[in-house]
């Protein structure tokens, strides 16, 4: 790939991502036209999003026989910022990019009480603290600002990694063709849906824990 491209992500209707490593078309080997003209095509890979493929985490073609189907549903979380405002640092929340990974409410409880009325509470420890929790958001679910300034997410080197019976989490500039985003989530880092089940799709929801979906076929 061109040093200076990154990746990016399509989603193919009712079917898998399609990771793109390369938007130059390629020859491909041993195909011709009976002329003898040779095809050329842009080099990427089809990653399983039904959770149903035998070969994960690349697709099989399953979703094709599965009744797979890439909707939204009228269940999910409503695509709006919560403010959470302390002394020195303000909190924002989008639910409905909560890929419900729990590093937050494990990590720092002091501050994420899913049991309380006001279920973030800044002031609760240090602001370099809470903004050390923020920044492993995977999700992108959760950011800040500080003197109204919001704080970008921190910029990494393009990946895409396969969670263990989970999601795809993907960093680093990966922009998701097409796609409508949650408010205050950038390309920077979001996570995808693998197992198939998300109310929020093409976004994980953590639907995955709830069904039990497993990696192995």
């Amino acid at each position: 790939m061109n040093s200076s491209e990154k990746p990016f992500i399509v989603c193919l209707p009712n079917g898998p991502y399609y990771l793109i490593e390369d938007s130059s078309p390629q020859e491909v080997s041993h195909l011709s036209s009976e002329t003898g003209q040779p095809y050329s095509t842009v080099r990427g890979i089809a990653l399983c999003r039904c959770g149903l493929s035998a070969n994960k985490p690349f697709c099989d073609g399953t979703h094709g026989t599965s009744e797979f189907t890439d909707k939204k549903s009228d269940g999910r979380l409503k695509n709006r910022r919560d403010k959470y405002v302390g002394e020195k640092i303000t909190v924002l929340f989008n639910g409905a990019a909560c890929a419900h990974a729990a590093h937050c409410i494990n990590d720092l409880p002091s501050v994420f009480k899913t049991d309380a009325d006001i279920w973030i509470q800044p002031d609760s420890t240090s602001v370099k603290e809470l903004i050390d929790q923020i920044e492993k958001c995977p999700s992108g679910a959760l950011s800040y600002s500080i003197n109204g300034e919001e704080k970008k997410n921190l910029q990494s080197n393009p990946n895409v990694t396969v969670l263990k019976d989970g999601p795809y989490a993907v960093v680093g500039g990966i922009d998701l063709v097409g796609q409508e985003w949650c408010d205050g989530v950038s390309n920077e880092c979001y996570v995808l849906c693998r197992c198939g089940a998300s109310k929020n799709k093409p976004f994980c929801d953590g639907s995955h824990a709830v069904i039990g979906f497993d990696d192995d076929p």
